[in-house]
This record gives structure tokens, sequence and C-alpha cells, in this order.
């Protein structure tokens, strides 16, 4: 069975989506690959776009979240003479040549709505009759993904999303509920006394961990002052990720409580089983594997425009705490634990709507939809 999976380069997300469920495939047998369609279609705008969604998304938020909302608003349009039709059309000229010459694929999985709508066109033209899925990756649904109406299914995060994807144009039976995919690792968890003991933590001190991404967005150090001034007897973890000038200052921060300050790592996993609750920025990827460790989240920083809508799908269905700037992270922090049931009740909620499995439950969709005889 061979499996490509479209991703383009605009913020982490999408690429570790891919990679995750790639990862699932490959141990099941299957041939996969990962391709960034601008990437091998356009290098120049690969470069714009991932360049121009770093930009506006750490330089001019407000600017990008204008964009995105409008958007959200503009009616369902999958003529093949609206604008970016006519782009993709001629788009989906190249990528076919990525299938005539070196992988033709017996399922395309796209993590992102720019190559999902490509590949639409190619389906709608004849040229390609593999089933095509797409992965929506976060709370809400993307603009455009209602234009992609040759795709055959479309992943949400949760089920709870339904009526707003059938409101927005996408029919019922292409929608798949399943969550959005994760490592596998973050579905089991392990005893936070024993995640705090190979950490060489406190095993019995309260722990928050604090993230800003892999791309270190977001005032990590500003949030971390606020937390060290709460009179609470706790220690954090600071996950800095790619931003080597936080990790610097935090390091040399004189601090009221034990930090463990970090750069980028690769046990997230074990970091999440470790803590009480988890301080964020609420992107798709991170948001999910939090709620598949059942993991309290409290929200900072949140990008204007998917990471907006994320945060009030966590508010609105009691998974996450939102910090403002009249409701800052140490009554945030204060107000989660002041109160076990509280502390409980989130946890019920979390357990009720993270999906851990999305990745299996996901892989063994893809597996079902190619016949034993054709994916050998």
């Amino acid at each position: 069975m061979k499996v490509l999976f479209l991703s383009n380069t605009a913020g982490q997300g999408h690429r570790s989506t891919a990679g995750a469920i790639e990862q699932e495939m490959k141990s099941r047998g299957a041939e996969c690959r990962i391709l960034d369609s601008y990437a091998y279609i356009d290098p120049v705008r690969y470069k714009i776009v991932d360049r121009g969604y770093l930009m506006a998304t750490s330089h001019i938020p407000k600017a990008y979240g204008f964009f995105y909302r409008a958007a959200e608003k503009l009616p369902q349009n999958d003529s093949k003479y609206a604008p970016w039709n006519v782009n993709d059309s001629i788009y989906a000229l190249k990528l076919k040549k990525y299938f005539d010459r070196e992988f033709k694929p017996d399922v395309i999985v796209c993590t992102h709505i720019f190559s999902a709508m490509i590949v639409n066109t190619m389906k709608a033209r004849g040229w390609i009759g593999m089933p095509l899925i797409g992965i929506v990756t976060d709370y809400t649904i993307h603009p455009f993904w209602e234009n992609v109406t040759h795709l055959d299914y479309i992943v949400t995060a949760s089920e709870l999303l339904t009526l707003q994807a059938v409101k927005r144009g996408i029919r019922k039976e292409q929608i798949m509920p399943l969550g959005i995919p994760i490592n596998p690792k973050f579905s089991n968890s392990i005893d936070k006394k024993e995640a705090r003991q190979r950490l060489g933590i406190e095993v019995d001190k309260p722990t928050v961990l604090l993230m800003s991404g892999s791309m270190g967005y977001g005032n990590i150090t500003e949030v971390l002052s606020q937390i060290d001034e709460l009179d609470a007897d706790i220690q954090i973890i600071a996950v800095c990720g790619n931003n080597k000038h936080a990790k610097k200052k935090i390091d040399e921060m004189i601090t009221r409580k034990k930090v463990y300050c970090h750069g980028f790592v690769d046990n997230i996993e074990l970091l999440m089983d470790a803590a009480d609750c988890i301080v964020t920025k609420p992107g798709g990827l991170t948001t999910s594997e939090a709620l598949a460790k059942n993991l309290p989240i409290i929200m900072v920083n949140p990008i204007p425009g998917q990471e907006e809508r994320n945060v009030e799908f966590m508010l609105n269905n009691g998974l996450a705490i939102n910090v403002t700037k009249t409701f800052p992270v140490d009554d945030a922090i204060y107000q989660l634990f002041k109160y076990p049931e509280k502390l409980d009740n989130m946890i019920s909620n979390i357990r009720l709507v993270g999906k851990p499995n999305a990745t299996n439950d996901l892989c063994d969709f893809i597996r079902g939809l190619v016949p034993d005889d054709a994916a050998v």
C-alpha cells in the first residue's frame, strides 16, 4: 500500500500531523512519502508562504487575524473560475508530473488546505481517482475546506464540530470526527511521581509545564515571571523550543521557585505526564496532545485566527482556562488549583472530548480503503 502525505509549511503542526500518521502507517508495512506541495511545485511561493506566515503571526498578528476572519466570511465557491481555483489548476498540472514520474499513491492524505485544494482540482478533472483525505488541524473549520468538494473525507477534531462543518457547506458524509492525529506516544500515560522521578525533579510538588511552542512564540519569560510571583509551593518546567534567547534569559533569572528550563526537547510526553497543568499557546497539535494526556490547559498568547477559534472551543467545552490582560496567568493557576473538584471536572470534560487514539483510528480507516491484493 502506498500513501502520500501532502502538507505545506505554515506552522509546524501540519507537518507534524503528517509525520505522526506516516510513522504509524510505516509500522503497518505501508510505503509512505511526505511532500510539501508548494516546495515541489513552486519553491519561490514556498519560501513566501513559509516566511510570510512566520512574519505575520509573530510581528503583525492582528493583521493576520483580520485576513483569517475575512476568509471565514467568504461564501462557498468551488467554481473553476474562482481566483484560488485558477491558481490551483496551474499547480495541479505540475503536481500531476510527480504522480506520473515519481510516486503514484493508493491514498492521498492532505494536512493543509492548500494541498487539499490542489488535489481537489486534480480529482475534479479526472486526473486521479484514489481516495482523498483532508485533515483539519485545529478545533474549528478553517476557511476553504468547504470548497474541496471532491475530497472523499475530511477529518475533524471532534464530533462537536460537525454542525459547524455542515453549516459551512461540507457534506455530512465527508466528515470523519476522528480527532487530530498526534504521535502515538501521547496515547499512553505513566504516574506523575514516576514521570518526575525520571526527570529528576521533586516527586511530591505540584508541577506546572510552561511551553511556548517549537518556534518559541510568545513572551515566555514574562509569563514565567508572573507564575513565579504566585504564593504557592510549586515547581515549573519551562520549554522554550527554538527560542535560544528566551532560554538564556530564563537561565539567568533569579526565581523564587525551582525552574527546570529546556530548549527544544523530544520528550514532551514525559513532561506532560509529570505536570498537573500546562500553560501554552493553544495550537491545535499541542492542545490535542495535552487532551490525550488528560492534562488541564491554561491558554496564553493565541495567534489571532485559528488559535482564537481553539480558545472558543476549549472554553465553551470546559477543557481549559484562558489568560487575558485582565485575568493573568497567576490568577488562572490559583483558581485552577483552589478547588480539587474543579480540576476533577475539567479532567472529566477532557476525557469526554479528547481523542488519544486518533492516529490509530485514522490508520485503521486508511488501511481499509485499499483491498489486500491492491495494497501489496
